[in-house]
């Protein structure tokens, strides 16, 4: 055998070894994205099983999603973390509305941070968990909007927490006829605030639909570099941004694989660049 066959035979030997223990060594952290689903209802201890074979994590709120006037989420951490999965942490913020009737716009984010440091503590995650506010209103920031979200990022950073911000990466289009981003927006005005950007994009493309598959695109292929979790689908589909997306139910939601349809849990889908993107599981 000559001496270049030699060599073109230890290669394919060594690519062989390498294929075959990429299928036996789980993904890490630093190597892929995760694919986690979050919701306002708990989707009950039942169904946690059947979850948890399509998801890596879940989001929780902390206090009353958008719209609800109860959090069925409460006293359950501990019941999804033997489940298996990571948490996304979730503290719903205030809208603008709420914010103009106030008297004090980072008095209130002073003081809802508290609520979140608190809520947090009592549902049992450990210091330096990463708790998201939702941003739930689009476009540029107003300057109450501002002031609320910095006095809260940096009254739970003080508690001994860690801050993130779900808000929107979908450009909005401003009278001037400027495009602005939400994540940018407030990026560009944290300062050197240390903050996670939980960034949604649900319009086809870049979002592939609904699609729950174990090797989800990285986050930052939905445009915002920064994000470290990407929502791209939501329940119901958004007929304004994501009419063109695939993989939606006939009714508008997005259900994962199995009984989902059938049980309606619909969901919405987020890849992460981790399995556990709030850092709140408790390693007793």
């Amino acid at each position: 055998m000559s001496r270049s066959y030699r060599w073109l035979g230890l290669i394919l030997l060594v690519s062989g070894v390498v294929s075959s223990l990429s299928q036996v060594i789980p993904k890490s952290d630093a190597q892929a994205a995760f694919l986690g689903f979050d919701r306002n209802d708990y989707p009950g201890d039942g169904n946690l099983s059947e979850l948890r074979r399509t998801f890596d994590y879940t989001g929780y709120w902390l206090n009353n999603p958008p719209g609800a006037k109860a959090n069925t989420w409460v006293g359950k951490r501990n019941t999804v973390q033997a489940a298996g999965f990571g948490f996304l942490v979730l503290f719903n913020g205030r809208l603008y509305s709420e914010l103009k009737a106030a008297d004090n716009a980072t008095r209130l984010g002073q003081t809802d941070a508290q609520s979140a440091a608190s809520a947090a503590r009592r549902e049992g995650f450990p210091n330096a968990t990463i708790i998201f506010l939702d941003q739930e209103e689009g476009g540029r920031m107003l300057p109450e909007q501002k002031a609320y979200i910095y006095a809260w990022v940096d009254a739970v950073t003080r508690s001994g927490f860690h801050a993130g911000i779900y808000c929107s990466g979908v450009g909005a289009k401003e009278e001037t006829g400027k495009t602005v981003i939400t994540a940018e927006d407030i990026r560009q005005s944290a300062g050197s605030r240390q903050v996670t950007y939980w960034v949604t994009n649900d319009a086809c493309p870049p979002a592939p639909g609904c699609l729950t598959t174990r090797n989800p695109p990285l986050p930052s292929l939905n445009g915002i570099t920064f994000a470290d979790v990407w929502q791209f689908a939501q329940s119901p589909q958004r007929k304004d941004v994501a009419a063109s997306c695939k993989g939606y139910n006939s009714d508008g939601n997005c259900y994962p694989a199995g009984s989902g349809a059938r049980n309606q849990l619909h969901v919405d889908l987020n890849t992460a660049t981790s399995s556990d993107p709030s850092h709140g599981r408790k390693h007793e």
